[in-house]
Protein backbone atom coordinates (compact mmCIF):
# COMPACT_ATOMS: atom_id res chain seq x y z
CA UNK A 1 0.00 0.00 0.00
CA UNK A 2 1.36 3.29 -1.19
CA UNK A 3 0.82 5.46 1.90
CA UNK A 4 -0.10 9.23 1.91
CA UNK A 5 2.32 12.16 2.12
CA UNK A 6 2.57 13.23 5.95
CA UNK A 7 0.15 15.58 7.23
CA UNK A 8 1.61 18.67 9.56
CA UNK A 9 -0.64 17.55 12.31
CA UNK A 10 1.61 14.34 12.45
CA UNK A 11 4.35 16.04 13.91
CA UNK A 12 2.37 18.19 16.76
CA UNK A 13 1.13 17.07 20.26
CA UNK A 14 -2.20 18.20 20.47
CA UNK A 15 -3.46 19.22 16.82
CA UNK A 16 -7.22 18.40 17.28
CA UNK A 17 -6.92 16.45 13.59
CA UNK A 18 -4.96 13.65 15.63
CA UNK A 19 -7.59 13.24 18.34
CA UNK A 20 -10.36 13.24 16.20
CA UNK A 21 -8.52 10.50 13.92
CA UNK A 22 -7.40 8.70 17.20
CA UNK A 23 -9.83 5.76 17.31
CA UNK A 24 -8.96 4.43 13.87
CA UNK A 25 -5.19 4.68 15.15
CA UNK A 26 -6.32 2.06 17.95
CA UNK A 27 -8.03 0.20 15.14
CA UNK A 28 -5.07 0.50 12.46
CA UNK A 29 -2.82 -0.56 15.77
CA UNK A 30 -3.96 -3.56 16.98
CA UNK A 31 -4.34 -4.84 13.80
CA UNK A 32 -0.75 -3.98 12.53
CA UNK A 33 0.64 -5.56 15.94
CA UNK A 34 -1.03 -8.64 15.63
CA UNK A 35 0.50 -8.94 12.40
CA UNK A 36 4.15 -8.03 13.30
CA UNK A 37 3.87 -10.83 16.50
CA UNK A 38 3.35 -13.39 13.26
CA UNK A 39 6.23 -15.67 12.99
CA UNK A 40 8.49 -15.90 10.00
CA UNK A 41 9.78 -18.08 8.07
CA UNK A 42 13.67 -18.91 8.63
CA UNK A 43 16.48 -18.18 6.35
CA UNK A 44 19.79 -19.99 6.43
CA UNK A 45 21.93 -16.54 6.83
CA UNK A 46 21.54 -14.07 9.15
CA UNK A 47 19.01 -11.68 8.67
CA UNK A 48 19.38 -7.43 9.78
CA UNK A 49 16.85 -5.92 9.39
CA UNK A 50 17.18 -1.58 9.56
CA UNK A 51 13.24 -0.15 9.86
CA UNK A 52 11.54 2.81 11.66
CA UNK A 53 8.81 3.11 13.30
CA UNK A 54 7.24 5.82 11.59
CA UNK A 55 5.82 6.31 8.21
CA UNK A 56 7.96 8.15 5.98
CA UNK A 57 11.63 8.24 5.80
CA UNK A 58 14.09 8.62 8.99
CA UNK A 59 17.82 7.73 7.37
CA UNK A 60 17.06 3.96 6.96
CA UNK A 61 18.91 3.65 3.52
CA UNK A 62 22.58 5.43 4.54
CA UNK A 63 22.12 3.68 7.96
CA UNK A 64 21.94 0.26 6.06
CA UNK A 65 24.53 1.45 3.69
CA UNK A 66 26.93 1.59 7.23
CA UNK A 67 25.48 -1.54 8.81
CA UNK A 68 27.08 -3.54 5.09
CA UNK A 69 30.18 -1.81 5.75
CA UNK A 70 30.01 -3.23 9.20
CA UNK A 71 29.59 -6.86 8.04
CA UNK A 72 32.53 -6.26 5.41
CA UNK A 73 34.56 -5.37 8.10
CA UNK A 74 33.71 -8.63 9.67
CA UNK A 75 34.40 -10.49 6.45
CA UNK A 76 30.80 -11.19 5.68
CA UNK A 77 29.42 -10.92 2.68
CA UNK A 78 26.26 -8.28 2.68
CA UNK A 79 23.46 -7.92 0.74
CA UNK A 80 20.84 -5.83 0.20
CA UNK A 81 16.71 -6.85 0.49
CA UNK A 82 14.28 -3.76 -0.45
CA UNK A 83 10.90 -4.09 -1.06
CA UNK A 84 11.68 -1.20 -4.04
CA UNK A 85 9.28 1.47 -3.01
CA UNK A 86 7.97 3.71 -5.70
CA UNK A 87 8.80 0.97 -7.99
CA UNK A 88 6.59 -1.51 -10.55
CA UNK A 89 8.45 -4.28 -10.08
CA UNK A 90 7.45 -7.39 -7.19
CA UNK A 91 10.21 -9.16 -8.07
CA UNK A 92 12.38 -11.11 -6.94
CA UNK A 93 14.63 -9.20 -8.88
CA UNK A 94 18.39 -8.28 -8.87
CA UNK A 95 18.86 -4.40 -9.18
CA UNK A 96 21.51 -3.81 -11.82
CA UNK A 97 22.29 -0.12 -11.85
CA UNK A 98 22.68 1.09 -15.81
CA UNK A 99 19.53 -1.19 -16.55
CA UNK A 100 16.58 -0.88 -14.05
CA UNK A 101 15.08 2.65 -13.55
CA UNK A 102 13.42 3.99 -10.33
CA UNK A 103 10.28 3.73 -12.21
CA UNK A 104 11.04 0.10 -12.03
CA UNK A 105 12.97 -0.51 -9.02
CA UNK A 106 11.96 2.34 -6.61
CA UNK A 107 15.31 5.12 -5.76
CA UNK A 108 16.31 3.48 -2.84
CA UNK A 109 17.38 0.13 -4.51
CA UNK A 110 19.86 1.88 -7.04
CA UNK A 111 21.51 4.11 -4.44
CA UNK A 112 22.19 0.43 -2.58
CA UNK A 113 22.98 -1.37 -5.77
CA UNK A 114 25.98 0.55 -5.85
CA UNK A 115 27.51 -1.00 -3.07
CA UNK A 116 26.40 -4.52 -2.67
CA UNK A 117 23.81 -6.81 -4.62
CA UNK A 118 20.67 -5.83 -4.25
CA UNK A 119 17.18 -7.62 -4.68
CA UNK A 120 13.78 -6.39 -5.02
CA UNK A 121 10.62 -8.16 -3.68
CA UNK A 122 7.69 -7.65 -2.24
CA UNK A 123 7.79 -11.24 -0.97
CA UNK A 124 10.64 -10.41 1.38
CA UNK A 125 11.16 -14.66 1.89
CA UNK A 126 11.64 -14.79 -1.95
CA UNK A 127 13.98 -12.32 -1.98
CA UNK A 128 16.21 -13.18 0.35
CA UNK A 129 16.23 -16.56 -0.79
CA UNK A 130 17.64 -15.40 -4.17
CA UNK A 131 20.52 -13.15 -2.27
CA UNK A 132 21.87 -16.44 -0.80
CA UNK A 133 21.92 -17.50 -4.52
CA UNK A 134 23.40 -15.20 -5.55
CA UNK A 135 26.35 -15.71 -2.10
CA UNK A 136 25.11 -13.50 0.00
CA UNK A 137 26.11 -14.48 3.72
CA UNK A 138 24.23 -11.64 5.35
CA UNK A 139 20.82 -10.08 4.19
CA UNK A 140 20.64 -6.51 5.28
CA UNK A 141 16.50 -5.44 4.78
CA UNK A 142 16.13 -1.52 4.04
CA UNK A 143 12.97 -1.57 5.90
CA UNK A 144 9.95 -4.02 6.53
CA UNK A 145 10.87 -3.95 10.34
CA UNK A 146 7.12 -4.22 11.02
CA UNK A 147 6.77 -7.08 8.08
CA UNK A 148 6.75 -10.96 9.93
CA UNK A 149 6.96 -13.01 6.75
CA UNK A 150 10.69 -12.86 7.43
CA UNK A 151 12.22 -13.86 10.84
CA UNK A 152 15.07 -11.41 11.76
CA UNK A 153 18.11 -12.07 13.24
CA UNK A 154 18.89 -8.22 14.22
CA UNK A 155 16.14 -5.36 14.08
CA UNK A 156 17.54 -1.87 14.12
CA UNK A 157 15.06 0.75 14.49
CA UNK A 158 16.33 4.23 13.04
CA UNK A 159 14.47 7.22 14.95
CA UNK A 160 14.82 10.81 13.05
CA UNK A 161 16.05 12.76 16.70
CA UNK A 162 14.78 15.93 15.35
CA UNK A 163 10.96 14.56 14.49
CA UNK A 164 10.81 11.61 16.72
CA UNK A 165 7.37 9.97 17.06
CA UNK A 166 5.79 13.36 16.35
CA UNK A 167 2.48 13.20 18.28
CA UNK A 168 2.54 9.56 18.94
CA UNK A 169 -0.30 8.50 17.95
CA UNK A 170 -1.25 5.81 15.27
CA UNK A 171 -1.92 6.23 11.68
CA UNK A 172 -3.96 7.49 10.21
CA UNK A 173 -3.97 9.63 13.45
CA UNK A 174 -0.62 9.89 13.95
CA UNK A 175 2.96 8.66 12.03
CA UNK A 176 3.29 5.58 14.03
CA UNK A 177 3.28 2.17 12.13
CA UNK A 178 2.01 0.03 15.02
CA UNK A 179 1.74 0.96 18.87
CA UNK A 180 4.38 2.42 19.95
CA UNK A 181 5.68 0.44 23.23
CA UNK A 182 5.04 -2.73 20.82
CA UNK A 183 7.47 -1.71 18.64
CA UNK A 184 9.98 -0.81 20.91
CA UNK A 185 9.77 -4.10 22.31
CA UNK A 186 10.11 -6.14 19.54
CA UNK A 187 13.07 -4.09 18.23
CA UNK A 188 16.96 -5.03 19.74
CA UNK A 189 18.03 -1.63 19.34
CA UNK A 190 17.62 2.10 18.64
CA UNK A 191 19.78 4.27 15.88
CA UNK A 192 18.77 7.64 17.40
CA UNK A 193 19.81 9.58 13.81
CA UNK A 194 20.91 13.20 13.89
CA UNK A 195 20.70 16.19 16.99
CA UNK A 196 17.51 16.11 19.32
CA UNK A 197 16.47 13.95 21.83
CA UNK A 198 13.57 11.68 20.59
CA UNK A 199 12.80 11.23 24.56
CA UNK A 200 9.70 9.05 24.60
CA UNK A 201 10.83 6.80 22.28
CA UNK A 202 14.59 6.33 24.31
CA UNK A 203 12.69 6.09 27.69
CA UNK A 204 10.48 3.31 26.25
CA UNK A 205 13.41 1.56 24.95
CA UNK A 206 15.30 1.78 28.28
CA UNK A 207 12.51 0.46 30.24
CA UNK A 208 12.45 -2.41 27.57
CA UNK A 209 15.92 -3.12 28.34
CA UNK A 210 16.87 -2.26 24.55
CA UNK A 211 20.63 -0.03 23.68
CA UNK A 212 20.29 3.05 21.96
CA UNK A 213 22.84 3.93 19.71
CA UNK A 214 23.74 7.87 18.53
CA UNK A 215 24.65 8.62 15.01
CA UNK A 216 24.94 11.52 12.46
CA UNK A 217 24.89 12.16 8.96
CA UNK A 218 28.01 13.33 7.65
CA UNK A 219 28.35 14.72 4.01
CA UNK A 220 30.58 12.12 1.86
CA UNK A 221 31.61 15.28 -0.30
CA UNK A 222 34.67 17.30 1.42
CA UNK A 223 35.68 19.99 -1.62
CA UNK A 224 34.25 22.13 -4.18
CA UNK A 225 30.85 22.96 -2.47
CA UNK A 226 32.00 26.74 -1.78
CA UNK A 227 32.66 26.72 -5.62
CA UNK A 228 29.84 28.39 -5.90
CA UNK A 229 25.76 28.72 -5.18
CA UNK A 230 23.19 26.09 -5.62
CA UNK A 231 19.89 25.46 -6.27
CA UNK A 232 18.95 22.78 -4.03
CA UNK A 233 16.63 20.37 -5.36
CA UNK A 234 15.01 17.28 -3.11
CA UNK A 235 11.41 14.75 -3.25
CA UNK A 236 12.72 12.97 0.30
CA UNK A 237 10.67 12.64 3.53
CA UNK A 238 12.07 16.22 5.06
CA UNK A 239 13.93 18.02 2.04
CA UNK A 240 14.93 20.26 4.77
CA UNK A 241 17.14 18.21 6.54
CA UNK A 242 18.80 17.97 2.72
CA UNK A 243 19.16 21.75 2.62
CA UNK A 244 20.15 22.13 6.17
CA UNK A 245 22.70 19.56 5.60
CA UNK A 246 24.07 21.54 2.51
CA UNK A 247 24.58 24.71 3.99
CA UNK A 248 26.20 23.14 7.01
CA UNK A 249 28.58 21.66 4.66
CA UNK A 250 29.53 24.88 3.85
CA UNK A 251 27.41 25.62 0.38
CA UNK A 252 25.77 28.72 -0.40
CA UNK A 253 22.40 27.80 -1.29
CA UNK A 254 20.58 30.39 -3.68
CA UNK A 255 17.30 28.87 -3.91
CA UNK A 256 15.41 25.22 -3.01
CA UNK A 257 12.56 22.97 -4.04
CA UNK A 258 10.73 20.87 -2.43
CA UNK A 259 8.88 17.97 -3.88
CA UNK A 260 6.72 14.84 -2.28
CA UNK A 261 8.93 12.33 -0.93
CA UNK A 262 9.65 9.46 -3.79
CA UNK A 263 8.52 12.04 -6.17
CA UNK A 264 8.80 10.50 -9.77
CA UNK A 265 10.38 14.26 -11.67
CA UNK A 266 7.93 15.11 -14.92
CA UNK A 267 9.34 17.03 -17.62
CA UNK A 268 7.74 19.90 -16.54
CA UNK A 269 9.44 19.83 -13.22
CA UNK A 270 12.70 18.96 -14.76
CA UNK A 271 12.21 22.55 -16.81
CA UNK A 272 11.38 24.30 -13.99
CA UNK A 273 14.53 23.52 -11.83
CA UNK A 274 16.68 23.78 -15.30
CA UNK A 275 14.98 27.06 -15.88
CA UNK A 276 15.22 28.19 -12.29
CA UNK A 277 18.98 27.28 -11.55
CA UNK A 278 19.86 29.47 -15.08
CA UNK A 279 17.89 32.45 -14.64
CA UNK A 280 19.41 32.48 -11.03
CA UNK A 281 23.02 31.70 -12.19
CA UNK A 282 22.82 28.47 -9.80
CA UNK A 283 24.31 25.23 -9.94
CA UNK A 284 21.38 22.12 -9.24
CA UNK A 285 22.19 19.76 -6.52
CA UNK A 286 20.03 17.14 -5.19
CA UNK A 287 20.32 13.71 -2.66
CA UNK A 288 21.59 10.51 -4.02
CA UNK A 289 17.68 9.19 -4.18
CA UNK A 290 16.63 12.15 -5.81
CA UNK A 291 19.34 11.54 -8.49
CA UNK A 292 18.97 8.22 -9.49
CA UNK A 293 15.08 8.79 -10.18
CA UNK A 294 16.32 11.05 -12.62
CA UNK A 295 17.82 8.22 -14.68
CA UNK A 296 16.47 6.63 -17.58
CA UNK A 297 12.93 9.20 -16.60
CA UNK A 298 13.03 10.52 -20.09
CA UNK A 299 15.09 13.49 -22.42
CA UNK A 300 14.61 16.28 -20.12
CA UNK A 301 15.28 13.96 -16.50
CA UNK A 302 18.30 13.43 -18.50
CA UNK A 303 19.45 17.01 -19.44
CA UNK A 304 18.95 17.84 -15.49
CA UNK A 305 21.19 14.73 -14.12
CA UNK A 306 23.83 15.83 -16.77
CA UNK A 307 24.20 19.59 -14.85
CA UNK A 308 23.24 18.12 -11.46
CA UNK A 309 25.82 17.46 -8.74
CA UNK A 310 25.15 15.23 -6.01
CA UNK A 311 25.47 15.35 -2.97
CA UNK A 312 25.85 12.37 -0.87
CA UNK A 313 25.89 11.75 3.01
CA UNK A 314 27.00 8.49 4.86
CA UNK A 315 25.91 7.50 9.08
CA UNK A 316 28.81 7.89 11.65
CA UNK A 317 27.98 6.31 14.87
CA UNK A 318 29.63 7.82 17.52
CA UNK A 319 30.45 4.55 18.87
CA UNK A 320 30.71 1.86 16.40
CA UNK A 321 31.94 -0.42 18.51
CA UNK A 322 28.62 -1.17 19.80
CA UNK A 323 27.12 -1.43 16.25
CA UNK A 324 30.01 -4.04 15.63
CA UNK A 325 29.76 -5.85 18.48
CA UNK A 326 25.30 -6.00 18.13
CA UNK A 327 26.23 -6.95 14.28
CA UNK A 328 28.88 -9.88 15.53
CA UNK A 329 26.63 -11.38 18.60
CA UNK A 330 22.92 -11.90 15.76
CA UNK A 331 25.50 -13.09 13.20
CA UNK A 332 27.14 -15.36 16.16
CA UNK A 333 23.79 -16.71 17.73
CA UNK A 334 22.30 -17.54 14.47
CA UNK A 335 25.14 -19.88 13.34
CA UNK A 336 25.06 -21.32 16.69
CA UNK A 337 20.90 -21.70 16.52
CA UNK A 338 20.75 -23.25 13.15
CA UNK A 339 22.69 -26.60 11.46
CA UNK A 340 22.48 -27.66 8.22
CA UNK A 341 20.85 -30.49 7.40
CA UNK A 342 21.78 -33.03 4.82
CA UNK A 343 21.37 -31.67 1.48
CA UNK A 344 18.19 -33.21 -0.27
CA UNK A 345 18.02 -32.05 -4.20
CA UNK A 346 20.39 -29.26 -4.49
CA UNK A 347 18.04 -27.63 -1.38
CA UNK A 348 19.75 -26.83 2.08
CA UNK A 349 17.84 -25.41 5.02
CA UNK A 350 19.12 -24.54 8.41
CA UNK A 351 16.48 -25.92 11.70
CA UNK A 352 17.09 -25.33 15.35
CA UNK A 353 19.85 -27.21 16.57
Amino acid sequence: MKLPQAPEFWWHRHPLAGFALAPLGMVYGQISGRLMERPGATLEVPVICVGNLVVGGAGKTPTALEVANVCRQLKLNPGFLTRGYGGSERGPLCVSVGTHTAAQVGDEALVLAQFAPTVVSADRPAGAKLLVQLGVDVVVMDDGFQNPSLRKDLSLVVIDAERGVGNGFVFPAGPLRAPLAQQIRMADALVVLGEGIAVRAVRLAARAGRPTLHAVTAPERKRGLKRRPYLAFSGIANPSKFFNSLADAGATVGHTMSFPDHHMFTPADCEEILTGAKTRDLAPITTEKDRARLSGAGEAAEQLAAATETFPVRVRFEEPRRLIALIADAVAAHASTYRLRPVISGDEEKVPA
